[in-house]
């Protein structure tokens, strides 16, 4: 394997003191970043569920209601989307911002927004629940510390995210299989049921029996009543007499400023993940600007960083951490940053920066343990499926069926299967169908060791990378 750790004969050979900072000018992140932890801490958000459950709306509602949206904009909002029939609409706008969304009525991609509790910061990834954007989904969720499924309370609403073709399920499974395991179920549109208790126990039974089933842990899931068009139990706590069967019950706002910070991968090689990038530096600064979530690792302004792959070195100019200024940023941060002397056409989104002298392995064969979902045809040899990892989905197979496990002790049951069905535990081997991506073991780096399968527009597994068997292109 080459000194790059990427074994392929047409690897640049970079040398590592070319990725080493002058004394001098270097910043010790680690302090900086224990003096920072002493105020709010940083947490990436996610809201998901199904398309037509009021997620923009009770997200945009909410952020109108701290303050992040000024008044002027929110009656402009309400002139706009009432001029074009939608008027139920205007808070949606808060997040939808492109006009096929506002047209449509649909969020599409993943909006950010960032907003402050009395004790955390949160940077906010509103997903489509559209089922031709799951990959969107997937994309924002994959970023995510914690996460709000939205589930519509009104008569049928409920019925049509959770039946089959709905996506409540279907976005709850994949939250879990990427790594999150903070949950907050807003029961929003209550008030079309006339804030009926009986509706949100209902709820409650149907949907926290299946999220227990999924994965998530009974005493990390909790449920709060709202509506995200009336603003009801959204900031504030509600007062109404329809709610005081809830009186004991916290908002919307108190119960995510309980969300726990997880710990930052800060002692791990730098590990970022590129979800944007475009020519122009920040401010009035030349270069390529390139924008994404740091998984793991931290950097600092004046740092030469690679990406992979493609092994271009890039020189870090400026920085923004969350959206403010800064000469540093660590693992969880949300980043934008200008690089110099690299050279765009090397670019992809998907593509990670990461440290020279300990890059991320590109790989088209490695070996994964999945767990199967509800498929209706059998797993064989040969399987043709898209591989979702972060904000790349590429074609590939599934070549092997190496081990058949038991769900609760991981022993081996079976080797060399013929076929893998509905709810087995598995190791495989997947192959890439056209070129080498950069991927990590889960032992390695939790953050770039999940993946997600997919065919025909339906999740059939997901799971964890557990080695890789072979190294470049």
């Amino acid at each position: 394997m080459s000194a790059m750790g990427l074994g392929d004969n047409t690897t640049k050979i970079i040398p590592p003191e070319t990725f080493k900072i002058q004394a001098s000018k270097r910043v010790n992140v680690i302090e900086e970043f224990e003096k920072r932890s002493s105020e709010k801490p940083k947490l990436n958000l996610v809201v998901i569920g199904h398309v037509d459950a009021g997620k923009s709306t009770l997200m945009g509602h909410f952020l109108y209601d701290l303050g992040q949206v000024n008044d002027r904009t929110m009656k402009k909002f309400e002139r706009d989307s009432k001029k074009i029939g939608k008027g139920s609409f205007a808070y949606a706008w808060v997040l939808d911002e492109t006009g096929e969304e506002r047209d449509r009525g649909i969020t599409m991609d993943i909006a950010i927004n960032h907003f402050e509790t009395p004790h955390r910061q949160f940077t906010l990834l509103d997903a489509p629940g559209h089922r031709d954007f799951i990959p969107n989904m997937i994309s924002g969720t994959a970023q995510a510390d914690a996460a709000i499924l939205v589930a519509d309370a009104s008569t049928g609403g409920f019925e049509a995210g959770f039946d089959a073709q709905g996506q409540t399920k279907e976005h709850a499974i994949l939250s879990r299989s990427l790594g999150v395991h903070q949950l907050i179920v807003a029961v929003n549109k209550l008030d079309m049921a006339d804030w009926s208790e009986a509706r949100f126990k209902e709820i409650v039974s149907k949907l926290g029996q299946y999220l227990v089933q999924v994965g998530f842990r009974k005493s990390s899931l909790k449920f709060i009543p709202v509506s995200g068009l009336t603003g009801e139990n959204l900031v504030t706590k509600s007062q109404i007499p329809e709610l005081s069967w809830y009186k004991q019950g916290p908002s919307l706002m108190e119960q995510i400023d309980l969300f726990e910070p997880p710990t930052r991968l800060l002692d791990k090689p730098l590990r970022m993940r590129v979800t944007d990038f475009f020519k122009g530096g920040i401010g009035s600064s030349g270069g390529v600007s390139v924008a994404g979530n740091i998984e793991s690792g931290t950097i600092q302004l004046g740092e030469k960083v690679l990406v992979v792959p493609g092994n271009e070195v890039g020189t870090v100019k400026t920085l923004q951490a969350n959206e403010v200024s800064s000469q540093w940023a660590a693992a969880g941060d949300s980043v934008v940053m200008t690089l110099a002397n690299l050279d765009i056409m090397k670019l992809s989104n998907g593509c990670i920066i990461c440290s020279g002298i300990n890059p991320v392995p590109v790989t088209s064969l490695f070996e994964a343990q999945i767990v199967v979902f509800d498929i209706r045809i059998p797993i064989t040899p040969g399987y043709p499926i898209v591989l979702h990892h972060g904000s790349l989905d590429e074609p590939a197979s599934i070549v092997k069926l190496n081990q058949i496990l038991d769900k609760s002790t991981g022993q081996v049951i079976k080797k060399n299967p013929k076929a893998l069905t509905k709810g087995m535990t598995a190791k495989i081997q997947i192959k890439l169908a056209h070129h080498a991506i950069p991927l990590e073991t889960f032992k390695d780096n939790k953050q770039l060791g999940r993946i997600m399968l997919r065919k025909g527009g339906e999740t059939v597994a997901a799971g964890v990378i557990t080695e890789i068997l072979s190294f470049g292109s």
